[in-house]
């Protein structure tokens, strides 16, 4: 390993640098609310670049553009689906959730909220809510350690299981040091290098090709297919493609992100801040997959390691294009969009552990200090999880981050939209949602998603949203508390609604 060529030294910068963030914020974490919400002190442009960078994390520059080089546009529909289903999800629960978790007894977990909304005295919603996000989040965390062991293997020459560590332990570092706030700040400027990177890797390889004239007459070439959407494509496969957007109703890893906003006015300015951020990286995502076909098809001495990965183009093509100082700075953004995603994970899995088994169950009156250290010690744990399950040098990143996104939207998606819009909802009704979203996704990816070709997200979806309906309507209606709270949450959200758009507001984005 040369340790002197310019791109390890770019990278090796980066690292530190975000490291030394979570030092910086250490300072600021006197608490365990402030580890695990950072005491919901973010404004509106740290919520939202911290949710998209959160959320988009390394299948954006590996898994997404694979797809898009090896089948075309036709993949695009996913990311049709995700900024459909991210934008309701900023418009519908956001701002809700926010008004809602602090009314519930300022719930600083999702297994927490939900156990102040149906008044779950022998907490069982808590419980079972916990081990869905244990389950999930263990197999999302190992998507993320692959794709930050295929970037340091390429750009370091390690063996695989070398670089799962080191990468694993670049974020584990600043999570466990710096907690919320630093994976907030971190993801902020993260977001910027991943924009940054997203396009202008296309632009350069475009204008690596020549003209227009070449890039399609090569297009057709490899993929005569490629710019056709439909190519190839069953409503089956369009609608699972699009189903994607169904899931951020139930991630915690973003859901956490608007429980943490200063205040219900932050949302919407971060509304337009986060889904313009996103548009952007998806496109440049996409772009960077499509123009890569025309760009091998010409260089295909080049093109090796990318047949045996496709997953790889994003890196090949930045090492190819690139001075190496700029290659380590745009390798960089690969490993931002792993570390904000990754961190973020281990975050919500460590404070769902602490939070709601180790203080919930075992010791309710520990101190915040207690707390703050048990947290640490419970994302070190996680992640040697997450690392065991990463360990197959086979692992694909898009089809771990595509199960685990289909469990928390099936599982928690229904029962997050019903939980701030329907007072009638019930615990029992909670509960069976819940199991039913959770285990029909592992039923149909195990039995018949192969078969059928449906993306085991809409059968789930739909099962636990019909369930939570049903059962509660058979249910008695929740106790009087239970229905108190709710409606002095919603009237507090449609409050400030109402005083939002009477009163002059500032456009300018807060920078917190």
């Amino acid at each position: 390993m040369d340790f002197l060529n310019p791109t390890v030294v770019t990278f090796i910068f980066y690292i530190i640098a975000m490291v030394c963030i979570g030092l910086y914020a250490y300072k600021s974490t006197s608490d365990f609310s402030d580890y695990i919400l950072g005491g919901r002190s973010l404004g509106s442009f740290v919520t939202a670049l911290s949710a998209g960078a959160s959320d988009m994390s390394g299948w954006l520059l590996m898994g997404l553009p694979g797809a898009i080089y090896l089948s075309g546009l036709s993949e695009a529909w996913i990311a049709i689906g995700l900024i459909i289903g991210a934008w309701l999800n900023w418009l519908l629960v956001a701002g809700r959730l926010r008004v809602h978790t602090e009314v519930q007894n300022n719930a600083l977990t999702l297994p927490d909220y939900f156990t102040s909304r149906f008044g779950d005295r022998k907490k069982v919603l808590r419980i079972i809510s916990a081990l869905v996000i244990l389950v999930f989040f263990a197999i999302y965390c190992a998507s993320g350690m692959v794709a930050g062991a295929r970037l340091f293997e390429s750009i370091f020459g390690m063996s695989y299981t070398t670089a799962l560590w080191v990468s694993a332990i670049a974020t584990i570092s600043y999570v466990c040091i710096g907690g919320f706030l630093a994976i907030s700040w971190t993801d902020t400027f993260q977001a910027g290098l991943m924009i940054f990177a997203l396009l202008l890797t296309p632009i350069m390889t475009y204008l690596a090709l020549g003209d227009t004239h070449q890039f399609v007459s090569l297009l057709d070439t490899a993929r005569p297919h490629a710019t056709n959407m439909l190519s190839g494509l069953s409503i089956v496969a369009i609608i699972s493609s699009l189903a994607w957007g169904l899931g951020y109703f139930g991630q915690p890893h973003i859901l956490v992100r608007f429980m943490a906003a200063d205040s219900v006015r932050s949302i919407p300015q971060a509304r337009k801040i986060g889904m313009s951020w996103m548009i952007l990286c998806l496109g440049g995502a996409v772009g960077v997959g499509f123009i890569s076909i025309a760009y091998f098809q010409a260089h295909p001495e080049l093109a090796s390691a990318v047949i045996q990965n496709p997953e790889t183009v994003f890196m090949e093509l930045t090492k190819i294009l690139f001075n190496p100082w700029v290659a380590g700075v745009v390798l960089a953004a690969i490993l931002a969009a792993v570390m904000s995603t990754l961190s973020c994970q281990l975050l919500v899995c460590s404070s769902t552990l602490t939070e709601d088994l180790y203080k919930g169950f075992l010791r309710k009156n520990a101190s915040q200090n207690e707390l703050v250290w048990v947290g640490r010690l419970m994302v070190l744990a996680i992640s040697v999880l997450a690392i065991w399950l990463a360990i197959n040098p086979n692992s694909k990143v898009l089809g771990l981050v595509a199960y685990a996104w289909a469990g928390f939207g099936a599982a928690f998606g229904p029962l997050i939209i019903l939980s701030l819009f329907w007072k009638r909802m019930t615990l029992k009704g909670a509960i069976i949602g819940i199991i039913l979203g959770a285990s029909t996704v592992i039923i149909w990816k195990n039995y018949f998603a192969a078969s059928t070709g449906l993306y085991e997200i809409v059968p789930g979806f739909i099962l636990s949203f019909i369930s939570i309906v049903v059962v509660s309507l058979m249910d008695k209606e929740p106790d009087q508390d239970v229905i108190e709270r709710f409606e002095v949450a919603d009237r507090l959200y449609k409050d400030e609604m109402q005083a939002m758009k009477t009163r002059p507001t500032n456009s300018a984005p807060e920078l917190n």
